[in-house]
């Protein structure tokens, strides 16, 4: 296969799983922000870098304010991650590939872009994001079921579905980030009434709200949180989840093509990091510096695969 039909495919997957956890996280800001008495910019300013274009946003903001950050992120055609310009360009790889595709994938990639650009046309009342961001998540998820109901277990399946994890796994590890590392207000604030309700925001954010309850028949509890989303292989937006379907989608590559890259290698190791740690391990070298970690990790494979399989425009 080209590597410029594998590079469509695959940036066309991980700009879809981008716009929808841009989306969700905004969500996570919202719900946070409803939580805080003290000054919501603070949250925002937490927002914008686990979504890394807080530098970004003051080139373009003299100030950070709520609805500006929620502007930039989801309708800002200056900010190549927002959900807007993540439709746009998830919508032009596929055209890119468009004979790659099924009907319905393509079908449902168009209906996605016109929906969002007519909702993300004019700039979005606080009251108005939550059917919003109900949208956007909805659209994904039409264009994964058709894509995956309706295409075959080859390697245009295989180079799709590694950009869908790779981009999950990022923006699971900011989601968690945003909690750990920014929103939380003080050390006084763990195990409040606060704590809990800024935990179950951040469930919520990742659709993981119920079956966490049903791993987890307890209290909210930092150290099981963590373990949810990283090590649980069960909880499919779970970092563990993610790279046990990399390795899997790699494997299938490299028995189509008889090669291994280094690629491989690198997913084998995290895969291994996230197979063999207990929670425990992770949060007392820091969760914040673990997820770092994991995000330098994560974005060193993504250019592997880049560079291994001869992506190019």
């Amino acid at each position: 296969m080209l590597g410029r039909t594998a590079n469509g495919l695959y940036w066309m997957f991980r700009y879809i799983e981008r716009a929808e956890n841009i989306a969700r996280l905004v969500d996570a800001g919202l719900r946070m922000a409803l939580t805080r008495s003290g000054a919501a910019e603070d949250d925002w300013d937490g927002v914008l870098q686990s979504a890394g274009v807080r530098e970004e946003y003051d080139l373009v903001h003299d100030k950070l304010t709520g609805a500006d950050a929620i502007d930039y992120l989801m309708r800002d055609r200056s900010n190549p991650s927002s959900v807007m310009s993540c439709i746009d360009f998830g919508r032009n790889n596929a055209r890119m590939v468009r004979t790659a595709l099924t009907r319905e994938t393509w079908e449902a990639t168009n209906e996605c872009w016109i929906e969002l650009k007519a909702l993300l046309g004019k700039r979005l009342k606080a009251a108005e994001m939550p059917d919003v961001i109900d949208v956007i998540k909805r659209r994904a998820g039409l264009i994964r079921g058709a894509f995956h109901g309706s295409m075959l277990r080859n390697e245009l399946y295989n180079f799709a579905r590694i950009g869908t994890f790779i981009e999950r796994a990022d923006n699971t590890a900011r989601i968690l980030d945003v909690k750990y590392y920014v929103l939380l207000p003080s050390v006084s604030a763990v195990g409040s009434s606060l704590d809990n309700v800024q935990w179950e925001s951040i469930l919520r954010s990742v659709s993981a709200h119920r079956s966490y309850s049903w791993v987890y028949d307890a209290e909210y509890r930092p150290a099981n949180i963590a373990d949810f989303l990283i090590l649980n292989g069960q909880m499919p937006r779970s970092l563990a989840y993610c790279y046990e379907k990399i390795v899997s989608n790699l494997g299938y590559l490299g028995k189509e093509y008889g090669e291994r890259h280094a690629a491989h290698e690198t997913a084998d190791a995290v895969r291994a990091t996230l197979q063999t740690r207990i929670v425990k391990d992770i949060m007392d070298q820091g969760l914040h510096e673990f997820l770092e970690d994991f995000v330098s990790r994560n974005n060193k494979l993504g250019q592997e695969i880049s560079d291994g399989y001869r992506f190019y425009q």
